[in-house]
């Protein structure tokens, strides 16, 4: 199969961020991982795939849809919200 195959499905913008956002909630522990179907915490990995939706929020300015920008910034909260509240358990178990 190739990429210029008619039925292999296509990523769109909001996908495409649902993806990051899913691969973040994994490292923080909060979903697990869909191979494995176990929890696995990378906190690195998780802080750097919120930056990378940052970097992509502040590159996409202006060019997307009112929809896409509210995905975007929805789930950015979520991020930091859920980032901030792994941090401090994190600090509290140690």
């Amino acid at each position: 199969m190739t990429i210029d195959e008619p039925d292999m499905d296509k990523i769109d913008f909001t996908s495409f961020i649902l993806s990051l956002s899913s691969s973040a909630l994994m490292g923080m522990g909060e979903i697990p991982n869909p191979l494995t179907g176990e929890i696995e915490k990378d906190f690195c990995a998780a802080k750097e795939t919120i930056q990378i939706i940052e970097l992509l929020a502040e590159k996409t300015m202006g060019n997307l849809t009112s929809e896409e920008r509210g995905l975007l910034e929805s789930v950015l909260i979520d991020l930091r919200i859920k980032y901030v509240a792994c941090a401090n358990r994190c600090r509290c178990s140690d």
